[in-house]
């Protein structure tokens, strides 16, 4: 490893609004502390939540580091004094409370992974907060098992690209819905039995007619607003409902007799906020059961474009653009 610069690259928000207020700084490598490791980010990963905290809509959580950034891919530049089974030189990919649109991060130790083997560093940053997204809500909070049926709205942003992935390898059957054909086509490749265009098709009457004019089991919900109504219409008896963001609004009416007559479930989750020894719990699971399907290659990173870390703004505009498929990335090299 070289020596590690006291100074390093970092993309700022100059004040809250559109992606040109995103621009390259320059700040002081964080100190490595004892529980944490100092990674030399070599990608990070992009995601909806940097898009709402640059509007000024989602603030780091207290005591985390106000630059955007939930997931970095990299090698280990130092480790902390009471880190132990991580060494220097090793490549990692971490889950972060904020800090990865840098040179350099600091993540606590258990919080961070091994680069699956089979993938490349820079790849590794499309999975920490996808896989650890799925995992928590899908198959944790939801209990979605062998033979059940799920629904991802939005199937092929990063998450959903991954839902598809982890729900088919373990023998749940998928239905999406999408906004074109071509992102439609990009989730059935993936593994979902029927995409829906929900631009052009009422996604309760395509997914009840796929489901063999039955509902599902379980519902992955990134819009919130609206859809509850017809989330809830679609849930079998003892159906759950998980909501992980809102971008359709956080306020919609609720049939509370549906709720009650079907034993429906409905929860909601956000990731950033946890304690690190809630999180650790969470990336242990992910070692042990997600991992194995991606070093076999059966489940992978879905990647739609990368880019050099001074373009963050054009990065934030294709999100915004909601054109791509899978993840975008940021590459410091």
């Amino acid at each position: 490893m070289t020596a590690i610069p006291s100074t390093m690259r970092t993309i700022e928000i100059t004040e809250p609004g559109a992606p040109e207020v995103l621009v390259i700084g320059e700040r002081s490598v964080p100190a490595v502390g004892a529980a944490e490791i100092l990674v030399k980010v070599a990608a990070a990963g992009v995601n909806r939540a940097d898009v709402m905290q640059r509007r000024g809509q989602y603030p780091p959580p207290p005591g985390a580091s106000d630059v955007l950034g939930l997931e970095v891919s990299g090698t280990v530049a130092a480790v902390g004094e009471a880190v132990s089974g991580w060494r220097v030189g090793e490549a990692v990919c971490a889950l972060l409370a904020g800090g990865g649109y840098a040179d350099y991060c600091v993540v606590p130790a258990p919080q961070c992974l091994p680069v699956p083997r089979g993938v490349a560093v820079v790849d590794a940053a499309a999975l920490p907060e996808v896989v650890m997204t799925v995992w928590t809500n899908v198959f944790q909070r939801a209990r979605l098992a062998r033979g059940e049926t799920l629904l991802v709205h939005g199937g092929s942003s990063g998450i959903g690209t991954m839902a598809i992935q982890l729900a088919r390898e373990l023998g749940a059957r998928v239905f999406v819905t999408a906004g074109s054909a071509e992102k439609c086509a990009a989730c059935q490749t993936l593994g979902a039995e029927r995409a829906v265009n929900y631009r052009e098709t009422d996604f309760t009457v395509a997914v009840r007619e796929a489901a063999g004019d039955a509902g599902v089991d379980v519902i992955l919900d990134m819009v919130g607003g609206d859809y509850l109504a017809r989330n809830l219409d679609l849930l079998n008896v003892d159906g759950r409902l998980v909501i992980i963001a809102l971008m359709s609004g956080a306020h919609a009416d609720i049939n509370l007799s549906t709720l009650m007559r079907r034993r429906l479930t409905v929860t909601g989750t956000t990731l950033r906020a946890r304690s690190v020894d809630e999180k650790a719990v969470l990336v242990n699971a992910v070692r042990d059961k997600v991992w194995p399907l991606v070093e076999s290659g059966r489940v992978r990173p879905v990647i739609h474009q990368r880019f050099p870390l001074a373009q963050a703004a054009e990065a934030h505009r294709v999100m915004e653009a909601s054109t791509h498929v899978g993840k975008l990335l940021l590459v410091t090299d």
